[in-house]
């Protein structure tokens, strides 16, 4: 494995936490609303699946769920952490599955929601033959992929959006159990470093974990101290290892370069005819580069850059 790749895995590893995972539940999902940090690790049912190879010593008795989604004409999908989850303070046991992703580039070619929305669809048509079986999809449970964000453009920096499905009566008003088409939701987290800049607990949570100029040390005070989470020896060894890796996150170096190089040569260009052609048509962005053939896979890093 390469420095990146291990990087990537003592990432996984530190949001499998219990304690890590019970804070991000909490604070983004409605579920556990007002519940304590102890209340929602109990929800949690088994232990988080992570994919990868480097299991830690102490995880090797997983019993969660397959992190693998295998399909014969889509091959296969690794979820970087896979759990099933109880919804408390319910007389009857409701099951949320919920997918976590640690996502170190926001350019990958495409949006990164149509994405998760694809592994929102994948995570409810797999619950057939295992929650459900023949036509009665009554039992089908709801599904959160939750999108850990480390280097969001700057505009996105420390913001938390929820997508899910809602209802809407076009004519007349008609009652549906929320229960019966509320079955996905997706959460994107874009935590920064950004200084003097009040965050909600999950925010600073994630931004001290993954901090590129903190300590262990000092990683370890700030979360005992403000979120009372004790470093088990698992976690205090991924942080270590983070930090043993610091080149590695240079991450956020590259996406900074990545931006910064599209603003040369043609690509400056490109961004300049944009704009002249948004102003001079009175259109929009998507339309001006559809005008000057901007690729698809290109588009979401100009929209960024306009919005800087």
């Amino acid at each position: 494995m390469n420095d990146k790749t291990k990087y990537d895995a003592a990432c996984k590893r530190i949001l499998s936490e219990k304690s890590i995972l019970a804070w991000i539940m909490r604070e983004c999902l409605t579920e556990y609303k007002g519940c304590t940090i102890d209340e929602v690790i109990q929800c949690i049912e088994g232990e988080p699946e992570i994919s990868t190879e480097m299991v830690s010593p102490d995880a090797l008795a997983i019993k969660g769920m397959n992190t693998e989604d295998i399909s014969e004409s889509e091959g296969v999908i690794y979820y970087d952490i896979k759990f099933t989850a109880v919804v408390p303070h319910t007389h009857e046991k409701i099951r949320l599955i919920i997918n976590i992703e640690a996502q170190n580039n926001f350019y990958p070619g495409y949006p990164l929601i149509k994405r998760a929305i694809y592994y929102c669809c994948r995570l409810i048509s797999s619950q057939k033959g295992t929650e459900f079986t023949g036509d009665d999809y009554g039992k089908i449970k709801k599904v959160y992929s939750i999108w850990i964000c480390m280097n969001p453009p700057k505009y996105k920096t420390n913001t938390i959006t929820k997508y899910q499905i809602t209802k809407e009566n076009m004519v007349g008003e008609l009652a549906e159990a929320k229960e019966n088409y509320d079955l996905l939701s997706v959460i994107m987290i874009c935590f920064g470093e950004a200084e003097g800049q009040a965050k909600p607990d999950i925010l600073s949570l994630l931004s001290t974990v993954f901090s590129s100029t903190l300590t262990v040390k000092e990683k370890q005070t700030t979360l005992q101290d403000t979120f009372e989470i004790d470093l088990t020896q698992g976690l205090r060894k991924e942080m270590n290892a983070m930090c043993n890796f610091s080149d590695v996150i240079e991450a956020r170096g590259e996406v900074r370069g990545e931006v910064r190089g599209i603003m040369r040569g043609e690509a400056r260009a490109n961004l300049k005819s944009i704009q002249n052609i948004m102003q001079s048509l009175n259109c929009s962005a998507l339309d001006a580069m559809k005008i000057i053939k901007i690729p698809d896979d290109e588009q979401q890093k100009y929209l960024d850059l306009l919005h800087q």
